[in-house]
């Protein structure tokens, strides 16, 4: 039964974008995530298929880091295929991000996404519906370029920037005093230079600074009136492990500094951290995936402190 199921989805997805090509634009997928994401023309798009339930209605599960991924690319929508081709909610990553919160999740993060008969979202409170008539085979609209303020981003350039945001605000939870160099790329509609705590890096006695200031996160232990470096993080999605792994050799005379590469391909990492053979092992590799997860589970922690206080 649930191969059947699987085998129905599948198919329904192949259909969207069978109909999406007939658009007149390509189709390809967003490869530097791990969901069923893909580009659309000059729009970005996750696809969810759902057989019929109980009650007439469809479900699906959306994990809140997925969700986030795909909120923070250009031009971003969230398409619900509701038992057939022709039942096809293309709805913008904003409309649904902004009414996740009144939507049912586990505690791991996994939205209860569930659409009546009449194709629209149910909400926390009785009869409590999202209005999704807008949406229903909106197909046109991902023809439409949405405005966006400031410069256009790759898949890559946004999925990197959104694991800056996630290092900065785990080293924020943590109490680090947090930096990062680029001032204009966002995270969650907030620039990354306001996530951090750090203005400006602070200059080291044994790091080129000029060097240093590229490196893509850094953490920071106060210490007296003096900040320690002991975290850095390069993120390596498209450009290759070299240019990371070289810029954090900069802070190799900091004993407790720790290293790490954050990229999907541990194959590359290997062959490229061995040719550092005397500091191999201060440096670690971490998938990109993994830093979602450790996200996730950094801010439930924050809450369940903030709910019982303690």
């Amino acid at each position: 039964m649930a191969s059947k199921i699987r085998y129905h989805t599948d198919n329904l997805a192949d259909q969207f974008l069978e109909k999406a090509k007939q658009l007149n634009t390509f189709v390809e997928p967003v490869r530097v995530l791990k969901t069923r994401t893909y580009r659309v023309g000059d729009s970005n798009v996750l696809i969810r298929a759902s057989s019929e339930g109980k009650n007439k209605r469809f479900f699906f599960g959306l994990n809140y880091i997925n969700a986030e991924e795909i909120a923070n690319l250009d031009n971003a929508f969230f398409a619900f295929i509701c038992g057939s081709i022709g039942n096809t909610l293309i709805i913008p990553a904003n409309v649904l991000v902004e009414h996740l919160p009144f939507i049912s999740r586990d505690r791991n993060g996994e939205y209860k996404i569930v659409i009546d008969h009449q194709l629209n979202i149910a909400l926390s409170g009785r009869n409590n519906r999202l209005d999704c008539a807008p949406f229903v085979n909106a197909w046109d609209s991902l023809k439409k370029v949405q405005a966006v303020l400031g410069e256009t981003n790759t898949a890559e350039e946004s999925f990197h920037s959104v694991l800056q945001g996630r290092l900065l605000e785990i080293g924020n939870v943590r109490g680090y005093q947090t930096f990062c160099p680029n001032k204009s790329k966002k995270f969650n509609d907030k620039k990354l230079i306001e996530i951090a705590t750090l203005s400006a890096c602070p200059e080291l006695q044994f790091s080129d600074y000029e060097i240093l200031l590229q490196i893509d996160v850094l953490w920071f232990r106060e210490k007296n009136s003096n900040l320690i470096p002991e975290y850095a993080f390069e993120v390596e999605l498209s450009t290759g492990i070299w240019s990371g792994v070289g810029r954090m050799a900069t802070l190799i005379d900091y004993a407790n500094a720790r290293l790490y590469v954050i990229s999907n391909d541990d194959k590359k990492y290997n062959q490229v951290v061995q040719t550092y053979s005397d500091y191999a092992l201060r440096y670690r590799h971490v998938l990109a995936e993994a830093i979602g997860e450790l996200y996730a589970a950094e801010l439930n922690l924050r809450e369940l402190r903030a709910r019982i206080d303690l």
